[in-house]
């Protein structure tokens, strides 16, 4: 059976396998991502990016110049259908900058066992 945690879980892998199609298809059609949370240069309004199209604009944004990425996850805690984790991101920029962000990133899974939204919470977007 497919946990909020499973799902968390092969979103990172994903991401650092940078593998667009296998991270949009681990959502629901009408998946929302919030990364961060809040205005930042990611999403002027604030509002998240709903949708698989949307989110896969944000991949194509969120992407543009980072050369890798990896993480450690800290700690997780799983209740109901969400999971909470707190990890950090080790993420490469082309042109050789690289830096550490911690995140709090919360997962939803919708009863289809897809996510239904990540909230992702850091400071500096």
């Amino acid at each position: 059976m497919t946990t909020a945690r499973d799902l968390a879980k092969a979103s990172l892998e994903a991401v650092k396998a940078r593998n667009k199609e296998a991270w949009v298809a681990l959502y629901e059609e009408d998946g929302m991502v919030q990364d961060p949370v809040g205005v930042s240069r990611f999403d002027a309004t604030g509002k998240g990016h709903q949708g698989r199209n949307a989110i896969a604009a944000f991949w194509d944004v969120f992407m543009a110049n980072q050369e890798s990425f990896d993480y450690t996850i800290h700690h997780t805690a799983i209740g109901g259908d969400e999971v909470a984790a707190y990890a950090t991101l080790h993420i490469a920029l082309k042109g050789g900058v690289k830096f550490d962000v911690p995140v709090l990133n919360v997962y939803k899974m919708s009863p289809n066992g897809k996510l239904a939204s990540l909230r992702s919470f850091w400071e500096g977007g």
